[in-house]
C-alpha cells in the first residue's frame, strides 16, 4: 500500500479484526456484481470505497426515471444510459485506484462459466430466480462463495453460500430450483427504497468478511428483514443431502 492507500483506508486500518492484513486482502480481491439496481448499487458503492480493487458490475438493463427512487449508484442525468456504465462512473468518481469493469449484458450460464472462477466472491443482486439459479450453479461448480440478496416491498432477506465449508448449503439446498414460485418484481409490487439499501449494504459487509477472513459470515443462516415492523428473524438452513445442485460436491479450496 502506497501513502495515500494508508491514508485513504486508515479507519478500516484502526479496527483489530482488519489492519492491514484484510485491507491488503481487499485491494487484491476480484468481486463480481450481477445486477446494478437497488441492492447492487449500496453494495458497489461500499465495496469501492472499502476498496475492493477489481469489481465486476453485470447487467443489461439501462437507467429509467423510476430506478432514481432508491438505485443509489445512479443520477438523473444518467437516464437512458446502461446502468453498468452509470455505475462505472460513480465508482471511479468515489475511487480512482480500483478496476471498475462494465459488462452490459445478461449473465448468462457461459459467461459466468467463464467468469466466476476468477472471482474471489460474488453478489447475487439480481431479481429473477432463473438468473439467481444459474448463478448458484456456478459458484457451487467453481468453489466460490456466494452472497445472495433479495428485496420487495417491506421485505428483505440475505444469506451467504459458502461450500468451502463441507456443510454449507447452496442457494437451491434453501430454494430448490424445481419448487414452484411466482415470479414478482418491483415494477409491479413495488419496493420501500430503504430496504433494499439495508439488504445491499449487509451483501456489501458479507462480501468483505469473506474476503478478509475476519468475523462470522451468514452461511448456515438466513437472515429475513421485515422493515415495515423494523423486525429481523433468522433461520437456520442446512445442506441438503438431495440438493440436484451441491449433493455431489466436496469442499473446495480457500477462496483465491
Amino acid at each position: 500500500m502506497n501513502d495515500d492507500q494508508l491514508l485513504r483506508y486508515s479507519r478500516h486500518i484502526l479496527v483489530d479484526e482488519i489492519g492491514i492484513e484484510a485491507q491488503q486482502r481487499f485491494l487484491d480481491a476480484h468481486a463480481i456484481i450481477i445486477g446494478a439496481g437497488g441492492l447492487g448499487a449500496p453494495a458497489a458503492i461500499y465495496l469501492a470505497a472499502a476498496g475492493v480493487g477489481k469489481i465486476t458490475l453485470v447487467d443489461a438493463d439501462s437507467v429509467d426515471l423510476t430506478n432514481l427512487q432508491r438505485q443509489i449508484v445512479h443520477t438523473t442525468r444518467s437516464v437512458g444510459t446502461p446502468k453498468v456504465e452509470s455505475a462505472r462512473e460513480t465508482l471511479n468518481a468515489l475511487n480512482p485506484d480500483i478496476d471498475v469493469i462494465a459488462v452490459n449484458a445478461r449473465a448468462d450460464k457461459t459467461w459466468l462459466d467463464v467468469n466466476v472462477p476468477q472471482a474471489t466472491v460474488v453478489l447475487d443482486c439480481s431479481d429473477n430466480f432463473a438468473t439467481r439459479h444459474a448463478i448458484n450453479t456456478a459458484c457451487v461448480a467453481h468453489g466460490v462463495p456466494l452472497v445472495s440478496g433479495a428485496a420487495l416491498r417491506f421485505d428483505g432477506q440475505i444469506s451467504t453460500f459458502d461450500l468451502r465449508a463441507p456443510d454449507s448449503p447452496c442457494y437451491a439446498c434453501v430454494f430448490p430450483p424445481d419448487q414452484p414460485f411466482d415470479e414478482v418484481a418491483c415494477s409491479t409490487m413495488g419496493v420501500f427504497a430503504p430496504t433494499v439499501g439495508i439488504i445491499g449494504a449487509m451483501q456489501a459487509a458479507e462480501a468483505l468478511r469473506v474476503i478478509g477472513g475476519f468475523g462470522t459470515t451468514l452461511a448456515g443462516r438466513l437472515m429475513m428483514l421485515d422493515s415495515l415492523r423494523m423486525e429481523w428473524n433468522t433461520m437456520r438452513i442446512a445442506r441438503q443431502p438431495d440438493c440436484p445442485v451441491c449433493a455431489n460436491t466436496g469442499n473446495h479450496e480457500a477462496a483465491r
